[in-house]
């Protein structure tokens, strides 16, 4: 079985040495326990601390675990309105620890696991949440030419191409026959909305658990998680952040079903949205049910991915793998849901 728990920290303090300016060892790794996909350390110096995420070991799905685009595109984002960790260096020699990694800042904030943000005051909590939607709104507007990442997306309809790969992705990690699953991606291929031309940097993960905030404000102090980030289109973004808050609440949904929102001090998914659109200047969005029903369908595939690793034994965490794994239908469904309105 591939060990995804321990880390060499010799080598990677060998490593860093070389290609560090500044670093000086000795280390101390301590996993992270989030992360399902790409296990994450905190490394401990006597000067400071750093961040490594490596591809975990084993054989994998082509083009997943990419950490050479994630450490490219939060590069990329050092200068912008977007709030990243300053990346360090990049190791693509499997050699050193058996797989790629790289080094970033250790961001020393708040994470929030879950949207109801119960452990924040009233007003504070929707303070939290409009910060999210301005990031993300900040995020579609980056000049991805500017910022050098014209070519870190294909051309073409994004969510065409998407529901290909997520599609071949699903194929390729499938354990069972789920007819809900085969019947949204037959429906999501026929209600394709024609291209309107938005091709921006998207996130591909934004929820609230894969942002930092101020220890003390309630600003977002860093973005994490970028291994699902290209050049697509930004409605699935936000079609991502509704999908999350219509799970359940609590720890295994972390979502805002059943919530009263208003006596939360949070905002319903139209204020939301309202928002955002405010923000992005536009007049409001068409057919939103698809683009949710497609986060749904994405997520599908994206946590059959995750079972499919657990039971092959490559899983950064295996009992969780196992337990959000066991998801993949109700989100089938609930991508059906969403495009009957």
């Amino acid at each position: 079985m591939a060990d995804t728990q321990t880390l060499n920290t010799e080598a990677v303090a060998a490593y860093l040495a070389e290609h560090l300016p500044g670093f000086e060892g000795p280390i101390e790794a301590e996993k992270f326990d989030v992360g399902q996909s790409n296990p994450t350390f905190l490394l401990k110096t006597p000067a400071r601390n750093y961040v490594l995420r490596r591809k975990p070991p084993g054989v994998l799905l082509k083009s997943a675990h990419a950490v050479d685009r994630e450490f490219r595109v939060q590069r990329a984002l050092a200068d912008t309105d977007v709030p990243v960790a300053k990346m360090h260096v990049l190791c693509e020699d499997d050699s050193v620890i058996g797989s790629a990694f790289y080094i970033m800042d250790h961001m020393d904030g708040r994470n929030f696991r879950q949207p109801t943000l119960d452990e924040l005051d009233k007003a504070d909590r929707g303070a939290v949440i409009d910060d999210m939607n301005r990031v993300l709104a900040a995020l579609h507007m980056v000049d991805v030419d500017a910022v050098g990442l014209s070519d870190y997306g294909p051309p073409g309809n994004y969510f065409e191409r998407q529901v290909g790969r997520w599609s071949k992705q699903y194929r390729a990690s499938e354990t069972e026959t789920i007819k809900a699953m085969d019947q949204l991606m037959q429906d999501l291929a026929a209600r394709m909305p024609e291209d309107d031309g938005q091709r921006t940097l998207v996130h591909g993960d934004y929820r609230i658990d894969n942002m930092m905030f101020s220890k003390t404000g309630t600003n977002c102090i860093a973005v994490l998680d970028w291994e699902l980030s290209t050049i697509g289109h930004p409605y699935a973004d936000l079609a991502s952040v509704i999908m999350q808050w219509q799970m359940p609440a609590g720890t295994e949904g972390r979502g805002l079903a059943g919530i009263d929102r208003a006596a939360q001090g949070l905002p319903s998914d139209q204020e939301f949205i309202a928002a955002y659109c405010k923000r992005r200047g536009l007049d409001g969005i068409d057919d939103f049910g698809f683009y949710l029903a497609f986060c749904f369908f994405r997520m599908a595939g994206i946590i059959q991915g995750v079972l499919k690793r657990a039971l092959d034994g490559n899983a950064s965490n295996p009992e969780r793998a196992m337990k959000v794994g066991a998801y993949v239908p109700m989100f089938a469904e609930r991508g059906l849901q969403a495009l009957r309105g």
